[in-house]
């Protein structure tokens, strides 16, 4: 690919740009409290852009050109389900949360099915954000090695530093900050890529001209099933990630967490929709490319040079800015639930907290450099399933329940789901997917406990 300077002024202004902001700028931490919860005083639309900027990432922008060009609306799904379920977190769980002072899911969960439960909460929790790491130095790696020619274990490298940069300097403090200009910069990249894409095709009656209603302007068009699944992956997701409840209890009260969930449910699908025009218009020019490729090879083709830049140096922070995010929330359930008995009150805890958060970095790129050939796709989905197996339901009974006494269901569940999950994804032996399988299990384990303490007759 043949990059010209106004490209390259373009793409590496936008980037120091963004990595000095994440690196602190003019809000660095100074303690661990500012690192890990922004000295809980986040506003609204500092816990905003901490949501979006870790939960508006590659999946938003380049995957949903992908399946539009695949399958049409029905891309539509990531970022629809993203936004209900931070409405759903707004409207029911951001304000119990905040008022716990918790700093964790699996400490805020202890409170409700007992201590004996946070360990194997946090193993699991931890091991799922993880996972998704090395999904997003994947995404990562791939636009690099795609913009500059470079091997994938170079471009991975690279990722990796650009995390560590985007993570170790401000944390939760910067995350707000960056994650606002991030979605500014998202926001401008496809609603500039979605209208030029509609008015190339000639408006929308030259988009749906080459194109049947059925299955390309149909919410379901690739299947009720596989939607509906989709849809309840993304509630569970959100619910069960420490890096975006992270958010809600960085803010500076009950009130302004709602606000910031709230506005992120605003904010995030209409990017579904721009990118969807995007696939469309490229379905019908150019249905030779790889799907992969219909985002940035429209991007290069039909937008100005420095604007391109700009757009994939946007891009490549979105991807980036998920992997800190995640790193930060395993970071902070390693410190917080496993390590507190060993690190307990000491005076560099900002120091540590970095140290580990380095540590998780390290580790995931150990573990991308054995598994370069793999799928990101099947590194997210044992992700999700891993997450939300362990946290959603004790987390929505503890808030929805909290006089019921939930400790033999919630030990039962959480060691128990989660295992049900790993299994399944080695060895899968139903045609049930390995997430919905775990919460099967988690949510008749809290039904039975209902029955049997009388709570349903």
């Amino acid at each position: 690919m043949t990059l010209d300077l106004s490209f390259l002024l373009a793409f590496f202004a936008t980037l120091a740009g963004i990595l000095y902001l994440a690196w602190g700028g003019t809000v660095k931490a100074t303690n661990g409290a500012d690192f890990v919860l922004s000295g809980r005083k986040a506003s609204s639309l500092n816990v905003c852009g901490a949501i979006t900027g870790t939960l508006v990432g590659g999946a938003s922008t380049i995957g949903t050109a992908q399946l539009a060009f695949m399958y049409g609306l029905s891309a539509w799904w990531f970022t629809l389900g993203a936004g209900l379920a931070c409405l759903f977190l707004g409207l029911f769980i951001a304000i119990p949360l905040r008022q716990s002072q918790a700093q964790t899911i699996p400490e805020f969960i202890a409170r409700y099915h007992g201590e004996r439960v946070r360990t194997a909460a946090s193993l699991f929790t931890a091991a799922g954000m993880f996972i998704q790491i090395v999904a997003q130095l994947l995404a990562c790696g791939a636009v690099l090695a795609v913009l500059f020619d470079l091997s994938i274990v170079t471009s991975a490298a690279i990722s990796v530093l650009l995390v560590v940069f985007f993570t170790l300097g401000g944390g939760m403090k910067s995350a707000g900050l960056t994650g606002m200009i991030k979605m500014m910069l998202i926001y401008l990249t496809m609603v500039v890529a979605g209208l030029v894409a509609l008015k190339l095709a000639g408006g929308w009656r030259g988009l749906t001209s080459g194109l049947h209603a059925w299955p390309w302007f149909s919410l379901f068009g690739y299947g009720v099933k596989e939607g509906v699944s989709d849809l309840l992956s993304m509630l569970v997701g959100v619910i069960s990630t420490q890096t975006y409840l992270q958010a809600i209890f960085s803010a500076h009260n009950s009130r302004i967490a709602r606000h910031g969930a709230l506005l992120s449910a605003a904010l995030i699908p209409p990017l579904g929709l721009f990118g969807i025009l995007v696939g469309l218009f490229m379905r019908q020019t150019m249905p030779e490319i790889q799907s992969a490729l219909a985002l940035p090879t429209f991007i290069m083709r039909h937008l100005p040079s420095g604007f391109a830049g700009l757009a994939f140096a946007t891009l490549l922070i979105a991807a980036v800015g998920t992997a800190a995010g995640l790193a930060l929330g395993v970071a902070t359930t390693l410190k917080v639930d496993l390590l507190r008995n060993w690190l307990p009150n000491i005076s560099s805890e900002l120091l540590i907290f970095r140290l580990i958060t380095l540590a998780v970095l390290g580790a995931a790129f150990l573990l991308l450099l054995s598994n370069l050939g793999s799928a990101i796709m099947d590194w997210s989905f044992l992700s999700m399933g891993l997450r939300g197996a362990t946290l959603c339901f004790p987390l929505l009974f503890a808030v929805f329940l909290p006089q019921v006494n939930w400790r033999q269901a919630g030990f039962v569940s959480i060691m128990l789901a989660p295992t049900a999950v790993v299994v399944l994804g080695f060895f899968p032996i139903t045609g049930i997917p390995p997430l919905f399988f775990g919460l099967g299990l988690s949510l008749l384990v809290f039904v039975l406990t209902l029955l049997l303490s009388g709570v349903l007759r």
